[in-house]
């Protein structure tokens, strides 16, 4: 019999998760997009429980969604190309014009990233307890971050709540035919949510939970936000109409985003709250970290690869897409989680 890894931090999960999404939104070849895909996908075979339902909509099917209607609106609205399919009458708004191949497999391709960055976060939440979604919340928004993970837990147990009731009302004869035949269903929905609600508002309030007495944030702290904000404020309206000074435009908002952070820290840290038991960082969960650092290096440093391959485009012709093994194999630092998956298991 075999025990149970223990998961990976939900810091190193963020981590891998938004580096899929750089890579996918990066690499705008098919190639390296379907890699990235296919790593996904054996993360998430070595990981994800079989018995996890948390995702309302799996990858597959929103990828048999998004592509071909990613690649239906491009080819009808992008008439570049060489290879016309068909041709629609000029005077339709917008649609008119020719269709061609080099049209539909840009918006194809499209798709294909979207379904490798949407795959990655399902994996993130396949694998990630709502716990420890609530511990990445800064200190200054923890109530938010508390009342938002209660409310995307509520979700799937209102649609599990909510396949209950129509199997019940259809066992006593409720058939559905219009609006006025979903009045059985919604008013037990709606008291059932309420009274899941006033349980667990009853539940957090016997465990002493917002018991605590408010505490005037600092001056310092507000005069800190404020100025923040005015910096980031100034530094946007300088990048857009004063075109010559965009490197100081860019410098005042980076001070400003680095002054709100700040602000947001110092406020932080007047916030106190215990935690049952501390998550440590493991070896495990540095793999990870540095896996998806190698990843970054060979998508965003110059280093002496044939860094063209990443970016393909099928205008004006089709052409098959080039590929870079050594490019390649950088995209296998995000496998890391699937070796862990797979070797971490010990018999017991």
């Amino acid at each position: 019999m075999q025990a149970a890894r223990p998961s990976l931090d939900a810091r190193a999960w963020s981590f891998w998760a938004v580096t899929v999404m750089i890579a996918a939104s990066l690499a705008r070849n098919p190639l390296y997009t379907a890699l990235v895909l296919l790593v996904t996908i054996i993360v998430s075979a070595t990981n994800v429980p079989v018995h996890n339902n948390r995702a309302i909509l799996s990858p597959l099917r929103f990828a048999l969604i998004v592509i071909p209607l990613s690649a239906l609106f491009n080819c009808l609205t992008i008439h570049l190309g060489q290879h016309v399919l068909f041709r629609l009458p000029t005077w339709i708004p917008l649609l008119g014009g020719p269709v061609t191949a080099e049209g539909l497999v840009f918006g194809a391709i499209n798709g294909l990233a979207l379904t490798a960055i949407f795959a990655s976060f399902a994996v993130f939440n396949h694998v990630t307890p709502v716990r420890d979604l609530v511990r990445l919340t800064p200190r200054a928004f923890h109530e938010v971050g508390v009342v938002i993970s209660i409310a995307l837990t509520f979700i799937p147990q209102t649609m599990r709540s909510l396949e209950r009731i129509r199997q019940a009302q259809a066992v006593r004869g409720h058939r559905m035919r219009g609006l006025r035949d979903w009045l059985p269903i919604v008013i037990p929905l709606l008291v059932s949510g309420l009274e899941r609600s006033m349980g667990l508002a009853e539940a957090m309030v016997a465990r002493g939970y917002g018991a605590v007495y408010e505490k005037a944030q600092l001056l310092r702290t507000q005069a800190l936000l404020a100025l923040g904000t005015l910096a980031l404020l100034g530094g946007w309206l300088l990048w857009l109409f004063v075109l010559l000074q965009r490197g100081i435009a860019m410098a005042v908002m980076l001070v400003g985003a680095g002054i709100v952070l700040g602000a947001v820290w110092q406020a932080g840290r007047v916030v106190t709250h215990t935690v049952y038991k501390p998550r440590q960082w493991t070896a495990p969960d540095t793999l990870v970290v540095l896996g998806c650092v190698l990843t970054l290096v060979i998508l965003l440093l110059p280093l002496p690869l044939d860094r063209n391959t990443l970016y393909y485009s099928p205008f004006p012709s089709l052409s098959w897409p080039s590929f870079d093994v050594f490019v390649g194999l950088g995209f296998l630092g995000l496998l890391v989680p699937a070796m862990i998956g797979r070797g971490g298991q010990q018999p017991i």
